[in-house]
């Protein structure tokens, strides 16, 4: 008994190690819906209705709110859900008014304020999460204005253009004009190092990725990233960057100091096959199409939403291999993470 005593506690840092804890938001665009998922069990505790063809979603700093950009279909949205998460349940809907086709979003530090894009608007919106307003506008003058990343300290904010093929860089504390530059055909995802020196960018037709200098505003390498590089995270100690390719059904890893390329790690899942019925139609044939990529903040997770496969792959960052595969709802694409633990 002694000896299985001491060999419990010396495998427990190891088996802590491995479990992951918190809660993992999942939105499924085609169901109109975001499901919560334990991430220790991945298991769905609970799915939850939001507007129309949800894209993404940002979890506020103590874990208690996510905030749900409602893309819209053939009509364009305009609104973002509030989900509480203790509770699991809606709090409520924001209506954006003229602003039209929310899609990127991130929570600024102060938990207060989220940024959101809006693609029709062509700028970047800051909103009071508690009274559902628009507090300020920032112009991007550009097409397609999509994903957002922010710095650490929610100084700075940087928009991805789709349809202009550059970024967006906002001074949120000085309130200056944006401030373009040209990055790639497509640029679409995009995310920022830890330290707050680079901005990497994805451009999906250009099949490159962008290393942005931000004290310079210069690219200083252009790699190249095939096919259909889609989203970009960095892993929260720095150290790499992955990036989501839809068409080509995998996930590159790259060396962020060197800006080599390490691998690619296939997903090893075939489309659902009623692509009439999603909002990407069949525009990546039996591709998966990885897209969103969320890396909780201890760094020993990825997990990546594959639309057409109605699954999200779990990758030990450490092995660089696929662990599990989590079943959702229809098409899920953008994620969240919240630490906190939901009773089950």
């Amino acid at each position: 008994m002694k000896k299985w005593f001491v060999l419990f506690f010396l495998l427990l840092p190891a088996v802590l190690a491995f479990a992951q804890t918190g809660t993992l938001i999942v939105l499924n665009k085609s169901d109109n819906n975001a499901s919560l998922i334990d991430l220790a069990t991945r298991t769905v505790i609970v799915t939850i209705p939001t507007g129309v063809a949800p894209h993404e979603v940002a979890v506020s700093p103590d874990g208690t709110l996510a905030v749900v950009s409602n893309y819209g279909a053939k009509e364009p949205g305009n609104s973002l859900t509030v989900i509480d998460i203790p509770a699991r349940r809606k709090r409520e809907d924001l209506d954006l008014g003229e602003y039209k086709r929310p899609h990127g979003i991130a929570w600024l530090k102060d938990g207060k304020h989220v940024v959101v894009t809006s693609e029709a608007s062509k700028a970047l919106l800051i909103v009071d999460v508690e009274s559902g307003t628009v507090v300020r506008t920032l112009e991007t003058h550009s097409d397609v204005s999509h994903m957002v990343a922010l710095t650490s300290d929610s100084s700075r904010a940087f928009v991805a253009n789709i349809g202009s093929g550059s970024i967006t860089a906002f001074d949120l504390k000085e309130q200056k004009p944006g401030t373009n530059l040209a990055t790639g055909a497509g640029s679409e995802g995009l995310d920022v190092s830890p330290d707050g020196r680079e901005v990497w960018v994805a451009s999906r037709q250009a099949d490159t990725v962008s290393v942005v200098n931000t004290g310079n505003l210069k690219v200083v390498a252009t790699l190249e990233s095939k096919a259909f590089p889609i989203r970009v995270k960095f892993t929260p100690d720095g150290k790499y960057v992955l990036v989501s390719h839809a068409r080509t059904g995998d996930v590159a890893v790259y060396d962020a100091r060197s800006k080599k390329e390490l691998r690619r790690i296939k997903m090893d899942l075939s489309p659902v096959g009623d692509a009439n019925q999603r909002v990407l139609g069949n525009q990546f044939g039996t591709s998966p199409a990885p897209i969103g990529i969320l890396i909780p903040p201890d760094g020993q997770r990825a997990y990546v939403a594959n639309s057409n496969a109605d699954t999200v792959a779990v990758i030990d960052l450490k092995e660089w291999t696929i662990v599990d595969r989590i079943k959702t709802s229809k098409e899920p694409d953008g994620m969240g993470y919240s630490k906190l633990v939901l009773a089950r």
